[in-house]
């Protein structure tokens, strides 16, 4: 029995051989699929702002995959995923990135070790990972709080009064 999972695409960063970052996140699901996730779903590309130092605008995606890995079998795939298209570990966080894949939630519940926390740990705060998870897993809920993606999504969004 396959395990499924919430993933976050991003990139703002020109790959030299998929070009600009819509394409590097077609080119990943692309290479995701080639080794054995079965993407299930995948939410429009939307263009967000930058947190942290990098100027460029990010290209942001949520796919719902299933795989028979555990998450912490599936992080080692994603990491070595996003070297293979350029990305380097190391320097300034949030840095401009080629690729940067996320496992988000996982249908297992929550997972704990030393480099994987499941669910992301600040992806509530997010609205580049909320929008696109909302399309692709509405009902999917965190476990952490009982609330679905689509209830999240709505209170990170919901317009709030101007105080005065």
């Amino acid at each position: 029995m396959p395990h499924r999972y919430l993933i976050a695409l991003g990139s703002n960063q020109r790959h030299p051989r998929h070009g600009p970052p819509p394409k590097v996140l077609t080119a990943a699901l692309a290479a995701m699929a080639g080794e054995g996730l079965v993407v299930e779903a995948v939410s429009p590309i939307i263009t967000s702002a930058p947190i942290g130092p990098s100027r460029r605008r990010y290209a942001n995606a949520a796919a719902r995959i299933a795989a028979p890995l555990d998450p912490q079998a599936l992080l080692v795939l994603l990491q070595r995923l996003e070297t293979r298209f350029g990305r380097i570990r190391r320097g300034q966080r949030w840095g401009a990135r080629t690729l940067d894949l996320d496992l988000i939630l996982w249908r297992g519940g929550t997972w704990r070790s030393k480099t994987l926390t499941v669910p992301h740990p600040l992806y509530r705060q997010r609205d580049f990972v909320l929008t696109p998870a909302a399309t692709v897993a509405p009902e999917w809920r965190d476990p952490a709080h009982a609330c679905t993606i689509r209830h999240l999504h709505a209170r990170l969004t919901r317009p709030r009064p101007i105080r005065r």
